[in-house]
């Protein structure tokens, strides 16, 4: 493990960065601040950064989080890096869906398969 907070646990597998949001609900804004400045460090320390964000254990998120992703998919863009999302829950993935999110963002079913796909 790389780092860790209350927020996100911080690996490193095969030159992935892997990045597990620890969080049931991510409403609040300083956690979602939090998250953010945490995926901006790493996006800092990798080049290019290759990023995989575990949702496994997120069931509820605002739309201030889902700001925060397009920040941090943008940032990785500029860095000519990648980023891949897994473990969306259902109802997480159909917020992806209605606001066409999922065409902007690439998402795997498990973390194994982001892994692989960036590694």
């Amino acid at each position: 493990m790389i780092d860790a907070n209350e927020n996100v646990d911080i690996m490193n597998e095969d030159g992935v960065s892997i990045a597990i949001l620890q969080n049931q609900r991510i409403l609040d804004e300083l956690h979602i601040s939090q998250i953010g400045s945490s995926l901006a460090d790493i996006i800092a320390q990798q080049s290019p950064p290759k990023l995989v964000l575990d949702f496994e254990k997120v069931t509820n998120m605002s739309s201030s989080a889902l700001g925060m992703l397009i920040t941090v998919h943008k940032r990785i863009r500029e860095a000519d890096g990648q980023l891949v999302l897994c473990n969306i829950h259902r109802n997480i993935l159909e917020v992806f869906q209605i606001t066409r999110l999922n065409e902007i963002f690439h998402i795997m079913t498990s973390q194994q398969e982001a892994v692989q796909s960036l590694a």
